[in-house]
């Protein structure tokens, strides 16, 4: 599908020229760092260790006496967290992080970080990272972000943090902290020179407890309580975070949670932790809540029952209702490429019970290549950035939100949808893509948040401003921070537009010992005022190297000037192809009617397929309500056919998903006849 660009002619003549230098530079660059590849082999060559017991641990991620052949069927394969990309590594199933080639140009460097644009969404960006970054232990990604909705000035933001990757016992969580509403924040560390999270593997929750006013960490995590967590009434002092335990199943990852801070709500000051189980034949989702304000927990409630792998993507509530969401994933098997389905439980009586109340239609999934189980949006290094398509669901008054990515058309790795349920998860709308941009530049891993008077707020990932991402490279810029407002609860969208302050280049994941990725989540919230996300960036470079950085940003939550654009209504499709019989030659055009007149910029012969074959082009009549495809050759087959164009093929309202089917019956054929003797005459009688 293709779509009008809604660029900026004042920005982008500029950023094209600063490009062109850019990547002249690159060649340079390029030419320089040939000597990495002969690494990068041997790194590969040492990793080919298969089917081992491992005996001689160096890496306390990693335990004595693990079996490898055991990865798949423990799920480790599919987890997320620090323990399970170090346990690949030393299995020989993955590669290592290392030192990408060291760049020179720090005087460009320095002035691409100034390279500020004029921003509709966002203040100013807030590196979250203060205090000691010492290499090659320097990556942090992958946040989750809370406010104290009683002290708006209090801000946590917790983050996978491999500072302690290394110590012992290992610390692969942080977080920082914010006393003055996000204009500053302070890396929590102790005397140490850790966070207070020790013994932990990162994939954060922050949680804020309304009654007692305590806040929550919970991580993935050893002693001995795999899902646990500290706690803290005063949070910006390190020394005061103690721990508290909240399942004891080895087998858990990608834990998420949402605290229920609503005074007229009937399970106020409930907090709920959900995630999936490794343990379980399908790695099933489990939820736990917490009634008495983290001094104990329920025992785990299966949620998702059926009987293939559903992703625990994130876990909301409403505001309003206190009911309780979880948006889950079918990944189709995992590898590239792949179909995802989006999936929603339900819990209405404080998550005691669980009910499946959706489940999408399947999705290509976002990517252009897949390492192990994982797709991933990048190729560099055989494949960068693992991804899957999650997104984040939120809630209020009854109104469920979701936003995910899915791939794009043609060679386009991925674009942003939001869908919308006004019946409390049970149906939901027309996908919309948030990202209006016509590059096939990958747009990814949206956050979504909604304040208390229904405004909406979806952040993501978004390379349009570039033409290419080099992994670690701080001379290639490669993406920037993108988002769009709703002020109405999700009926209408504001334009889409820049939200982070630079345009960030790729950043690289330095750490030996751990799997080279970038978090595969940004958790956004809201409070009264104001929205609040954070982000992984790579605009600090670090011995030449660009690398991950967690920052902070925040949107008010009142109307902006910009005239919003209407969620539009739906445009379905018939065909009289569908339901008839069709005989003697193989048909080749196939004609659609839409109910709304089609955008014909946004049409592409390859938007209808007949058996799976995309047509070849395309006719456009009837005041633009008929479309006609046409096949070079006939892609039909004897006996039931199947016509189809996928929901947001084209502009028409957009589209819904359209499939049909009719039968073919080929024309027998006959045999030639023989031709009959010519007779002879008669004798005349005589």
């Amino acid at each position: 599908m293709k779509k009008r660009d809604s660029s900026r002619s004042a920005f982008f003549i500029p950023r094209v020229l600063i490009g062109l230098f850019i990547v002249l530079a690159g060649v340079f660059l390029a030419l320089a760092g040939l000597g990495a590849f002969s690494a990068l082999a041997q790194s590969i060559a040492q990793a080919q260790q298969k089917n081992k017991i491992i005996t001689n641990s160096k890496d306390p991620l990693v335990p004595n006496g693990f079996d490898c052949s055991k990865i798949h069927e423990l799920g480790i394969d599919k987890q997320m967290n620090f323990r399970a990309g170090a346990i690949m590594i030393a299995c020989g199933q993955a590669r290592e992080g290392g030192t990408s080639p060291t760049s020179h140009l720090g005087a460009l460097t320095r002035f691409i970080k100034k390279l500020f644009s004029p921003l509709v969404y966002g203040g100013t960006d807030v590196d979250l990272i203060t205090g000691d970054k010492s290499f090659p232990n320097i990556t942090q990604s992958e946040t989750f972000t809370t406010a104290n909705p009683d002290n708006p000035d209090q801000i946590v933001v917790g983050y996978t943090d491999t500072r302690g990757a290394t110590a012992t016992p290992p610390n692969g969580s942080g977080a920082s902290v914010s006393t003055d509403g996000g204009n500053t924040f302070t890396r929590l560390t102790t005397a140490g020179g850790q966070s207070p999270f020790s013994n932990t593997f990162g994939n954060p929750v922050i949680l804020y407890n309304k009654p007692s006013g305590t806040w929550f960490t919970v991580w993935s995590a050893g002693n001995g309580c795999p899902v646990s967590g500290y706690k803290s009434a005063t949070p910006e002092d390190p020394n005061s975070w103690t721990h508290f335990c909240v399942d004891t199943n080895a087998e858990n990852d990608r834990q998420s949670g949402w605290a229920d801070n609503n005074l007229s709500s009937p399970f106020f000051g409930r907090m709920y932790i959900s995630w999936n189980d490794f343990s379980q034949p399908n790695a099933n989702i489990f939820v736990t809540f917490s009634s008495d304000n983290g001094a104990t927990w329920h025992s785990p409630i299966m949620a998702s029952t059926g009987p293939n792998f559903i992703r625990n993507v994130q876990i909301t509530g409403d505001f309003a209702t206190g009911d309780v969401y979880i948006a889950g994933m079918d990944e189709g098997g995992g590898g590239f490429p792949y179909n995802d389905t989006n999936y929603i439980f339900r819990s209405t009586d404080g998550g005691e019970t669980w009910t499946n109340s959706y489940i999408g239609t399947p999705f290509p999934g976002p990517g252009v290549t897949a390492v192990g189980y994982f797709a991933c949006m990048f190729l560099d290094g055989g494949g960068y950035w693992r991804y899957e398509g999650w997104g984040e669901p939120a809630a209020i008054n009854g109104v469920v939100h979701y936003v995910y990515t899915q791939h794009g058309t043609g060679s386009d790795p991925g674009d942003v949808y939001y869908i919308r349920s006004t019946d409390r998860g049970q149906t939901f709308s027309t996908p919309l893509k948030l990202n209006t941009d016509s590059t096939t530049r990958p747009n990814w891993q949206p956050n979504l948040s909604v304040s208390p008077s229904g405004t909406l707020f979806a952040v993501w990932y978004d390379a349009r401003e570039s033409t290419s991402c080099t992994r670690g490279d701080p001379a290639v810029p490669c993406y920037r921070m993108w988002a769009r407002k709703s002020t109405d609860n999700g009926l209408t969208w504001l334009p889409d537009d820049m939200f982070s302050d630079v345009v960030s280049p790729l950043p690289g994941q330095n750490d030996p010992g751990l799997i080279p990725d970038v978090g595969a989540f940004d958790y956004g919230s809201a409070i009264a005022g104001k929205h609040l996300t954070s982000w992984t960036d790579g605009r600090v470079a670090i011995n030449g190297v660009s690398q991950q950085d967690a920052f902070f940003d925040e949107e008010p939550s009142v109307a902006v000037t910009p005239t919003p654009t209407q969620t539009p209504a739906p445009c379905s499709v018939t065909s009289p192809a569908c339901g008839s019989l069709v005989t003697g030659t193989a048909p080749t055009d196939f004609i659609v009617n839409v109910s709304e007149p089609v955008d014909p910029a946004t049409v592409d012969a390859s938007d209808l397929t007949v058996n799976g074959t995309p047509a070849n082009s395309v006719v456009i009549t009837n005041g633009n309500t008929t479309i006609d495809f046409f096949f070079n050759t006939s892609p039909v087959v004897q006996g039931v056919n199947a016509i189809r164009i996928p929901a947001g093929a084209f502009d028409c309202g957009p589209v819904v998903d359209f499939t049909c089917t009719f039968d073919y019956v080929a024309p027998r054929v006959m045999p030639t006849p023989r031709p009959r003797p010519t007779p002879l005459p008669r004798p005349t009688p005589r």
